[in-house]
């Protein structure tokens, strides 16, 4: 099986939708997804863009995709912040995680960005095990919030 890791394109927006859902449904949040195509596609290919990705294909078909926003630390520095991470639940368990990971990784270092951030939920134990590989550093002090207008 040849896995292409790239650079998401425009056209891929629709199918990166698709996984988004797929990862929300997953997360027992299926209602949550509220960002309408258009949106989706300027935020990410309009003349200011805010999001990054990379998509894993296979055979014409994309089947994971790695998001992700520049955030800014007073303490760091620019950070990477890792929006989705996901594969198709029929791809799991081939790799194409850690290649998506690793090319973000790569995409970090080149960029001279002071580090990665991201959430996993606590109950999601195979993404916990995953980043547990790269020796991730688990933050239990910090408390998430939020606000939606």
């Amino acid at each position: 099986m040849d896995i292409i890791i790239r650079r998401a394109k425009k056209a891929d927006c629709a199918r990166m939708l698709e996984l988004i859902q797929e990862l929300a449904n997953y997360e027992k949040a299926p209602d949550e997804v509220t960002v309408t195509l258009a949106h989706f596609k300027e935020s990410g290919f309009g003349p200011n863009p805010i999001w990054w990705a990379f998509v894993a294909e296979v055979q014409g078909v994309v089947i994971g995709i790695a998001l992700y926003y520049i955030r800014y630390s007073t303490w760091k520095g620019q950070r990477m912040y890792l929006e989705d991470l996901l594969v198709t639940e029929e791809m799991r368990g081939k790799k194409i995680g850690s290649l998506l990971f690793d090319a973000l990784i790569q995409e970090a270092k080149e960029k001279n960005y002071k580090g990665m951030n991201w959430q996993v939920l606590d109950w999601n134990e195979p993404a916990i095990n995953f980043y547990k590989k790269y020796n991730a550093t688990f933050d239990p002090e910090w408390v998430n919030c939020s606000i939606s207008f």
